[in-house]
């Protein structure tokens, strides 16, 4: 190689990105803090329903979308509720995730005792529906969609990420499967779990789910403090900082939503009995 090869060489190598440096951002909304992330969000949003008879694979559902056209598209997270729930469980993410900038499905599931990989199943489908079919498919960008869900619906929200590794970000509150282990997992993971939960123990499910993941998958897991199965039902400060901050970090890829989730707290304190991490972010 003459001189002025290896110097040309030596130059693309210098100026190539990394994968992160390539990584878009997509910025909504103005600088974050902590209790707006808390409560409803910059964007005014509504909303409408969806009969079971017009969703393909999944019940009933709601859409939830900002009404601001002139930032662009959002990203999309569809929503699962747990065993014997009905969307109304889990409803309150729908208005708080679209005040801060994404387009939301939550739904009934076709059974309300479907298991979680059927709950899986339909999360897809939903976010297939929002982005194909949806009256809104063309406010929301197809390659920044996430799931949640509650109870079984995180179970499902995990066999979402695992058959679907495209996702950019789960996040399962008070998860409950039968399969304790998911290394497949390459999305960003945020595990909400509950320290007395008594129907999926953290013991027994969050927390092996969570050790489970790779050891180098971007993940964290949250315990709060002296609640219980059905916590997360309820729009409370820990749960909306958390799963808005992480969506909005690996679905917008927006680094200013990373001082949320990192440092890890000193733990317990009187939210979380219990915060691990593989930060930074």
């Amino acid at each position: 190689m003459s001189w002025l090869s290896a110097l040309l060489f030596g130059l693309s190598v210098v100026a190539m990105p990394t994968a992160s440096a390539a990584e878009t951002e997509y910025r909504r909304g103005p600088d974050p803090t902590a209790s707006a992330l808390e409560t409803t969000g910059p964007f005014a949003y509504t909303s409408y329903t969806v009969a079971d008879a017009s969703t393909p694979g999944f019940g009933a559902a709601t859409i939830y979308y900002p009404t601001d056209t002139s930032q662009g598209t959002f990203g999309g997270v569809a929503i699962s509720p747990g065993y014997t729930e009905t969307q109304s469980a889990i409803s309150w993410f729908g208005p708080r995730l679209s005040s801060h900038g994404f387009v939301v499905i939550t739904f009934n599931t076709n059974s309300p005792y479907d298991q979680p990989a059927a709950r899986g199943t339909q999360l897809l489908a939903a976010l297939d529906y929002l982005t194909g079919s949806s009256a809104v498919k063309g406010r929301v960008d197809a390659s920044r969609l996430a799931v949640m869900g509650h109870s079984m619906g995180g179970g499902g929200s995990l066999e979402a990420a695992k058959t679907r590794p495209a996702l950019q970000a789960a996040v399962p509150l008070t998860p409950w499967h039968t399969d304790k282990t998911w290394p497949e997992v390459s999305t960003p993971s945020l595990i909400i779990g509950a320290e007395r939960d008594s129907i999926a123990p953290v013991a027994s499910h969050a927390e092996p789910f969570y050790e489970s993941l790779p050891a180098t998958l971007q993940k964290a897991y949250a315990e709060l403090n002296q609640a219980s199965h059905s916590a997360t039902n309820t729009a409370n400060a820990p749960t909306s900082r958390l799963s808005v901050a992480w969506l909005k970090r690996f679905v917008d890829n927006d680094t200013r939503y990373a001082q949320f989730l990192c440092p890890a707290p000193t733990t317990p304190n009187t939210e979380f009995e219990e915060y691990r991490s593989t930060c930074p972010y």
